[in-house]
């Protein structure tokens, strides 16, 4: 006899209500995907390094172009919250104070991956693809690479390239800005 069980999936609206009312805390290391809450993979040393000079990088040459958001919630439709290790953002005045960055405000994301690069190809890559994210960065640590990916469609990115050490990534949003992908890998 096979047993059907059903999945309840969450709104970000519960999610919102779940962090309000003390169920999940700061601490916690969720995010909402595909209405449902998911740990997030624990973060290496070598991983943060990669964020903090991704931060440093992008901070350096955006200035007051776009805002660099670190390990920060994006809004992406009503059941999916998550929190890329980078995105970058149109400016704007409040800084996002009053709602979480939606598609139309992100100009790239980018998501650092040790442990976790099969899961976000899987996962996360066709999620913002199908929110119309224009680009995505994976920066894979164990394969030593970065791979971009544009031109969402609702299956996927239809446009994706892999770089390697010795070569530079520009960004699509930005073309006058590049950066060399050994120093994004340290």
């Amino acid at each position: 006899m096979v047993v059907q069980t059903a999945r309840r999936l969450f709104t970000t609206d519960e999610y919102h209500r779940m962090m309000q009312n003390g169920v999940l805390t700061e601490d916690d290391r969720v995010e909402l995907i595909a209405g449902e809450i998911l740990e997030m993979s624990p973060i290496s040393s070598r991983h943060a390094a990669c964020v903090n000079r991704l931060t440093q990088l992008l901070s350096l040459r955006m200035a007051s172009r776009a805002i660099v958001s670190v390990q920060n919630p994006i809004h992406l439709g009503a059941h999916s919250e998550p929190q890329p290790d980078v995105a970058l953002l149109q400016p704007r005045d409040d800084f996002y104070a009053d709602a979480h960055p939606e598609p139309a405000d992100i100009l790239l994301i980018v998501e650092v991956a040790e442990t976790s690069q099969d899961f976000d190809r899987a996962v996360k890559l066709p999620l913002y693809a199908r929110s119309g994210i224009s680009v995505v960065w994976l920066v894979d640590l164990q394969n030593d690479n970065v791979q971009t990916y544009s031109q969402p469609t609702p299956n996927g990115y239809s446009e994706i390239h892999q770089l390697w050490r010795g070569q530079t990534v520009t960004l699509q949003a930005f073309p006058d800005v590049s950066i060399p992908v050994n120093d994004i890998l340290g």
